[in-house]
């Protein structure tokens, strides 16, 4: 007998549906699954035999072929062993043929039967309503991610004895359902704030600056002076994510199998923290079936590299596709995957390889080749997409120990959801740029035009400070948040003021 159910699986961060054929007949006993299966996939014949003998039905002795449509993309993963199961009962006339319509089934088998949690529910549920399927099983653990999808029913299942019942009308089941306004009404509640910080008042409003512009931040000082302090506290103020870059950060940690499984949307601003060590796939994404990288996880958020120079150079190097695109594209020979990661990248480094070549408090033991290697780690391409430079100096005793209370990052983050908002009505009709962080050149020259005084500070800036070429733009861009920020309309000579001091790298200072 010949049965026929709907599964699905992912390619990229999204999904496709995957039909899901069994044919049992009476012949030598066997159990073949065709269709460009993985190793976990041709697994499932262990895991689905014992599953259905420990479930406490028989397993039939005749010839089962499965057959995973279509045949051309290969399939990987271990979700497929439900739909198998099913398709096998049905086959075996165990199950009511006519309870498999419009229904899409997913989830792994242990071998008394238990569901376990699958990779992809959201994606994959995403889909199903896109082509029309009225309802989804699969198990429980990972049906709250998938409620959070309009239109279609979710059923989380905790057994494929639960399954069987609820098919054939045994047992009734409740759909699972997650209340969006209830989700978000909890949105960025954040428990590091930048109240806790003592002192480095002028990192704070760099970093202000740079949640404000969507602007890529690089911090340099000495150990312990709380640059890492200050990067975890970035995310507490950007504005609150919307529900749409929620759905799409929630769909790549979906696919990833780091989603909590308790946890229906992602509503807060990812941080994400690699270490050095990490290889450059780990970092944008790869692999032989290609899976999304820190750089994707951090949609939406902050992707905060601490110790820069110690990064291998290839690694470094392959941030620049992300940095200027917002997205990871990653080729093999027989597929190509696209990752989005629109991220603000914020890097820490000290100033020299013993740390203390600015600290006026300790002495610097490092020689000027010695320095000048450390600070070539990071390429002049790399440099080019970060707009802000800040030193961070040690914190005095003084300010450690005063008990004044800094400004809350609450009443920061209102400062510069108002400055998101008039760049987002200013870039409106321009495709891809949303703030001033994504301006190109074009967008520079109209936006960012100054008086003749400004004109006169910038071009003794650039002579007397020694800046580079590269800082023009990036000092126009910055100080067309700082104006936003200021609430004024153009660029004043106070705003490039401020945004030259946000250059620290390209001085005489680093370069000779």
């Amino acid at each position: 007998m010949l049965t026929k159910i709907f599964s699905s699986a992912t390619y990229g961060i999204d999904a496709y549906l995957v039909e899901v054929e069994t044919n049992v007949e009476k012949h030598i006993p066997g159990f073949i699954i065709v269709g460009l299966p993985d190793n976990a996939v041709k697994e499932s014949r262990e895991r689905v035999t014992a599953a259905i003998k420990n479930t406490g039905f028989l397993f039939p002795l005749k010839k089962i072929t499965i057959n995973l449509a279509p045949a051309d993309i290969k399939k990987e993963g271990s979700s497929f062993d439900l739909p198998i199961a099913i398709g096998v009962l049905s086959a075996s006339e165990l199950i009511n043929a006519g309870s498999l319509q419009d229904t899409v089934f997913l989830g792994e088998l242990s071998l008394d039967g238990k569901l376990r949690h699958v990779k992809g529910a959201l994606p994959i549920t995403v889909e199903a309503r896109k082509k029309g399927i009225k309802r989804i099983v699969l198990p429980v653990d990972s049906s709250k991610e998938a409620s959070i999808v309009e239109g279609i029913n979710v059923y989380g299942m905790k057994s494929l004895y639960d399954v069987i019942n609820f098919l054939n009308g045994e047992s009734k089941f409740n759909p699972v359902v997650s209340n969006r306004e209830e989700i978000f009404s909890n949105i960025n509640k954040y428990h590091l704030d930048f109240s806790d910080v003592k002192g480095q008042e002028n990192v704070k409003r760099a970093l202000e600056v740079a949640a404000a512009g969507a602007h890529n931040i690089l911090m340099i000082g000495p150990p312990g002076s709380g640059k890492t302090m200050l990067a975890k506290r970035l995310p507490s103020i950007l504005p609150p994510m919307s529900f749409e870059e929620a759905l799409e950060t929630t769909k790549i940690h979906s696919i990833a199998g780091i989603l909590q499984k308790d946890m229906a949307l992602i509503t807060e601003r990812p941080f994400r923290s690699p270490h050095h060590t990490i290889s450059d796939a780990a970092l944008v994404g790869g692999g032989s079936f290609p899976r999304p990288g820190e750089v994707s996880f951090a949609h939406y958020g902050v992707l905060f590299l601490d110790e820069l120079p110690e990064f291998k150079k290839n690694v470094l190097e392959v941030l620049r596709q992300p940095l200027e695109d917002a997205r990871v594209t990653v080729s093999r020979s027989k597929l190509s995957l696209e990752f989005p990661a629109n991220f603000m990248l914020a890097a820490a480094m000290n100033p020299c390889p013993c740390g203390y070549f600015t600290d006026p408090n300790k002495e610097c033991t490092c020689s000027p080749p010695s320095i000048q290697r450390y600070m070539a780690k990071i390429s002049g391409p790399l440099l080019d997409r970060i707009d802000i430079h800040i030193e961070v100096p040690a914190v005095k005793y003084k300010e450690l120990s005063a008990h004044t209370q800094s400004e809350s990052g609450e009443a920061i983050r209102q400062r510069v959801i108002d400055a998101r908002d008039v760049q987002l009505k200013r870039y409106n009709n321009i495709p891809h740029i949303f703030n001033n962080g994504d301006m190109g050149s074009k967008e520079v020259r109209t936006y960012c035009k100054l008086d003749s005084a400004g004109e006169e500070l910038l071009k003794m800036a650039m002579t007397k400070l020694g800046l580079s070429a590269r800082a023009y733009d990036r000092i126009l861009k910055v100080s067309r948040t700082i104006a936003d920020l200021d609430g004024s309309e153009n660029i004043l000579p106070q705003h490039i003021s401020e945004a030259i001091q946000y250059r620290s790298l390209d001085r005489e200072l680093w370069r000779h």
